[in-house]
C-alpha cells in the first residue's frame, strides 16, 4: 500500500489553523481594550452618582442630576454587557473553528494508505477548501459560499475575512481611504511591529486627492495633523509631496506627475492584500497554486520547456496552463533517470527497452515495433525524417 505523506501535507497547512488562532487573539485584545475603557468610565459615571449621594447627605443634591448620573451609568453598564455578549459569541465562533480544523487533521493521523477510503473523503475535504480559497482571493465570494455550504465546510473556510477584505478592496478602487484607514487603526499596533507603511501612503493619498481638489488651505491643516508624525522615517516623501502644491494635475514633471498618477490606487490595493494577508497568517499566494508547484517541483527536468522535445503529457512543457507556474521552480533532483519515450509516451525500463537509430535518436522498443509494423518493416524518425529498417536499430544500455 502507498504509504501517506503527513508531514508533507501538514507543511502546506499552517494558514489553515494559524488563521483562526490570530482572530482569536485580535477578538481578545479588542474585548481587552473596550472592557478597561468602559469600566473606567462606568467607575467615574458612578463616582459621580456617590458623590451626588453625599451631597443629598448634606441637602444641597438635585435629585433630577443624580437620576440622569445614575441613568448614564447603568447605560454604560449595558453597553459594556452588550459588547462583551457580542465578542464572547465571537470567539466562540473563532474556537470552535480552530477545533474543527485540529479534528481534521487528526483525521488523517489515523489513516496508513492513499488507497483507503477515509484518505479520499479527507482530500476531497481538502480540495473543497483549497478551491474555496482560490475562489474568495479571486473575489467570487458568492460562488465561494455555495461551495463551502454544499460541501458542509464553513468551519473551514474563512469567507467573513475574505468579505471584508473585499469590501476594503471595493473602497480602495473607488479611491476612498476611509475603510481601510479605519483598518489600519483597528491593526495599529501589529501593522507598527510589521513596520508597515500602508497607513502613510493611505495619509499621503488623501492629501493628494484635496491638493487636486485644488482644497489648499485644506490640505496644508490635513498634512500638519497627519503627514507631521511621520517626518521621522518618511521626510523625504512629505517634502516631495508638499511640492504638489506649486504643481497641478497635468504637470509633465516626472515626480509630481508620478504623484498624481491614479495607479497609485492600484498600488495601495496591492500593499493592503500584503499586509491583511501577512497579519493573518495567509500565504501571499492561492493554496492551490503553492500546492500544484509543490507537485510541479518534483516533474520539473532540464528538458522541460523545449519545443521539439516537448512531452505531450508534460504538465511543466504545458506553457500556456500548469507550465507558467512552473517558470520560476527550480529543477528537480532525481537519483535515478526516468526515460520517457517521445513517440508512446511511455516509460522505457527492461519490459520496453530503448532502442537507437542510426542518427543516435533513442525510443522505446515497443512503439518502434509498432511503426515498423504499420510500414512493412521500415521506419521514419518522426524528429529528422531518416527512414531505417527495424533490423538496423541497436539496443541502448544504460549505465
Amino acid at each position: 500500500m502507498l504509504k501517506v505523506n503527513q508531514d508533507g501535507l501538514l507543511a502546506l497547512e499552517q494558514p489553515f489553523v494559524k488563521v483562526p488562532y490570530e482572530q482569536l487573539k485580535k477578538s481578545f485584545r479588542t474585548a481587552q481594550k473596550h472592557t478597561e475603557r468602559d469600566l473606567a468610565s462606568a467607575a467615574t459615571a458612578v463616582n459621580n452618582v456617590l458623590k451626588s449621594v453625599e451631597l443629598q447627605e448634606s441637602g444641597s443634591a438635585n435629585e433630577e442630576e443624580m437620576s440622569k448620573q445614575l441613568d448614564g451609568a447603568i447605560a454604560k453598564l449595558q453597553s459594556l454587557k452588550r459588547k462583551l455578549g457580542d465578542v464572547t459569541q465571537q470567539q466562540s465562533t473563532y474556537l470552535s473553528r480552530s477545533k474543527a480544523r485540529l479534528d481534521h487533521f487528526n483525521e488523517l493521523s489515523s489513516i496508513t494508505s492513499i488507497e483507503m477510503p477515509e484518505f479520499q473523503r479527507w482530500s476531497r475535504i481538502r480540495l473543497n477548501r483549497i478551491l474555496v480559497d482560490y475562489l474568495l482571493r479571486k473575489g467570487l465570494n458568492e460562488t465561494a459560499k455555495l461551495l463551502a455550504h454544499t460541501s458542509d465546510i464553513e468551519q473551514m473556510v474563512d469567507v467573513e475575512l475574505f468579505a471584508q477584505s473585499s469590501r476594503i478592496e471595493e473602497a480602495l478602487a473607488k479611491h476612498s481611504c476611509t475603510e481601510c484607514l479605519q483598518w489600519c487603526l483597528d491593526n495599529k499596533s501589529n501593522l507598527r511591529k510589521m513596520k508597515s507603511t500602508l497607513e502613510f501612503n493611505l495619509r499621503l493619498q488623501e492629501f493628494i486627492e484635496m491638493v487636486q481638489a485644488a482644497k489648499m488651505m485644506e490640505a496644508l491643516q490635513y498634512a500638519r495633523k497627519h503627514l507631521t508624525p511621520w517626518a521621522e522615517t518618511h521626510l523625504k516623501q512629505i517634502q516631495q509631496a508638499m511640492g504638489l502644491l506649486a504643481f497641478k494635475p497635468d504637470t509633465q514633471c516626472a515626480p509630481y506627475k508620478q504623484l498624481y498618477d491614479s495607479s497609485r490606487w492600484n498600488q495601495l490595493i496591492t500593499e493592503f492584500r500584503a499586509d491583511n494577508f501577512a497579519l493573518c497568517s495567509l500565504t501571499s499566494q492561492p493554496l492551490l497554486a503553492v500546492t500544484l508547484q509543490t507537485g510541479l517541483s518534483a516533474l520539473k527536468t532540464p528538458m522541460c520547456y523545449q519545443h521539439l522535445n516537448r512531452n505531450i503529457n508534460c504538465p511543466v512543457c504545458a506553457t500556456d496552463t500548469l507550465g507558467f507556474l512552473a517558470e520560476k521552480l527550480p529543477l528537480s533532483h532525481h537519483v535515478n533517470s526516468t526515460l520517457v519515450c517521445r513517440i508512446s509516451n511511455a516509460i522505457m525500463n527492461e519490459n520496453n527497452p530503448p532502442m537507437a537509430l542510426p542518427n543516435g535518436m533513442v525510443y522505446s522498443y515497443n512503439a518502434l515495433a509498432d511503426l515498423a509494423r504499420k510500414n512493412d518493416g521500415e521506419i521514419k524518425c518522426p524528429r529528422t525524417g531518416l527512414k531505417c529498417k527495424f533490423t538496423d536499430l541497436k539496443k541502448v544500455y544504460i549505465s
